[in-house]
C-alpha cells in the first residue's frame, strides 16, 4: 500500500539513495515493461518543478521504452533487494524477464507508468527533456574511465509528478 506525497516532503539524501541504495529505472506499461538499475542520477528544480535526472546508455533495452513512453518510474527499494538490483542492472531484458526472476509485482501509477509494489519510494516522472551527451563536452579523463566503449549515456530529465512512499 503507498500513499502519495509532495516532492518537497521527501527527507532522504539523495546521494545515499541514488549511489549506494540504487534505483530502478522502469516505463512500458504494466503488461509490457522493461527496468534497469542505475546509480546515477539527481533530483533538483528545473523551469520551477521538481525534476528527476538519470542516464541511459544506448545499448540498454529500458532505454527504448524509455524513448517510447511520456512517463518512467525511479523505484528504491530495501536492502533486502540488492541482489534483485544487481539482476536488474546485469541482466537485459531482451534475454531474461526481470520482473518475473525478482518476483516483483507490477503496479501503475495514475498516468499509467509501471512501478514495483515491492518497492519503499517510487518518483513517477513526466518526461520533459532527453538529449545525447556530447563527447566533446566531456573532460578527457572522464571519457577513458567511464566510456571506454564510447557508448555515452542519454540525459533524461523527468519532472515528478507523483510521490508514492509505502505506508
Amino acid at each position: 500500500m503507498f500513499k502519495s506525497m509532495e516532492p518537497t516532503a521527501l527527507k532522504e539524501n539523495v546521494f545515499s539513495l541514488i549511489g549506494q541504495k540504487w534505483m530502478l529505472i522502469t516505463a512500458g506499461t504494466k503488461e509490457h515493461c522493461n527496468t534497469m538499475t542505475a546509480s546515477w542520477g539527481g533530483l533538483g528544480v528545473i523551469w520551477g518543478a521538481p525534476t528527476a535526472t538519470c542516464y541511459i546508455r544506448p545499448q540498454r533495452y529500458t532505454k527504448e521504452f524509455v524513448d517510447r513512453e511520456d512517463y518512467f518510474t525511479l523505484a528504491f527499494f530495501g536492502e533486502e533487494y540488492k541482489k534483485a538490483l544487481s539482476l536488474c542492472g546485469s541482466k537485459s531484458g531482451r534475454e531474461v524477464d526481470k520482473v518475473k526472476e525478482c518476483g516483483f509485482t507490477v503496479e501503475t501509477a495514475q498516468c499509467g507508468a509501471p512501478y514495483f509494489q515491492e518497492a519503499e519510494l517510487v518518483l513517477v516522472c513526466k518526461k520533459r527533456f532527453a538529449q545525447e551527451m556530447d563527447p566533446n563536452c566531456i573532460p578527457e579523463e572522464i571519457k577513458e574511465k567511464w566510456y571506454p566503449e564510447q557508448d555515452y549515456h542519454t540525459m533524461y530529465l523527468g519532472e515528478i509528478v507523483e510521490v508514492l512512499t509505502k505506508c
